[in-house]
């Protein structure tokens, strides 16, 4: 246990540069808080004990702003930063060395049994505001950006933006974690490609406006129409 509690902290002084002593992060992060309640609850619902387990989840919950089901199964090293407003549902599995933003959502998408929460593999960022909905997994080494809805599976070594979430990078390489707000937007790059069409569009026009006129000039100022 108290190896496990050393690797917390240590993973809270590996992402957070605010980090400026054992003291301050044992006593102060509500993220780390969340964790060791959550370990204690977990202990209690693998032993069937439901209602003893959600009464230590729903009181973390409430001294922390963070709720995870004592159901959910959590890795090593998990950094939750901030943390105000997470949500982790039951079935919901997490890896190790991941990384969560406050307002993260990782649920469900309706009523269904079983199996019903998003998998999160290893060394994931998880970034403010994003929702992983639904039974599929979240390949290793990738990253959601912020405010991102996904509702199918991620690749390893993937950047998905947008709502619905989009892969817009997969090339192997791992990002680092803690520029989340340094994204590539799809929705501002259709904007430029939309914006590149109209100026294209309005040079078309303003060619034939030429050309008629030319072709005004040549017939004496005046259009035969045919009929």
């Amino acid at each position: 246990m108290w190896k496990t509690m050393k690797s917390d902290i240590q993973a809270v002084y590996e992402n957070d540069p605010a980090a400026r002593s054992t003291f301050e992060i044992i006593f102060t992060y509500s993220g780390v808080h969340a964790i060791w309640h959550h370990r204690f609850a977990h202990w209690f619902f693998k032993k069937r004990m439901y209602t003893i387990a959600r009464i230590i989840s729903q009181a973390s919950r409430f001294i922390t702003g963070i709720e995870i089901h004592p159901g959910a199964r959590l890795g090593q090293r998990l950094f939750i930063d901030h943390g105000m407003g997470i949500v982790i549902g039951e079935t919901c599995e997490i890896g190790n060395d991941v990384v969560l933003y406050q307002g993260v959502t990782l649920g469900g998408t309706g009523n269904e049994k079983g199996k019903r929460h998003p998998t999160i593999g290893n060394n994931v960022v998880i970034s403010s505001g994003a929702k992983v909905l639904g039974s599929f997994f979240v390949g290793d080494n990738s990253r959601i950006g912020a405010n991102a809805v996904v509702l199918k599976e991620v690749p390893p070594n993937s950047t998905v933006v947008g709502i619905p979430g989009r892969i817009v990078k997969r090339d192997g390489v791992r990002i680092e974690r803690l520029n989340h707000g340094d994204l590539p937007d799809p929705i501002i790059d259709i904007c430029h490609h939309l914006t590149t069409e109209i100026n294209q569009l309005k040079q078309q026009i303003h060619d034939l406006q030429h050309q008629l006129a030319d072709a005004n000039q040549k017939n004496g100022g005046v259009i035969h129409h045919d009929t």
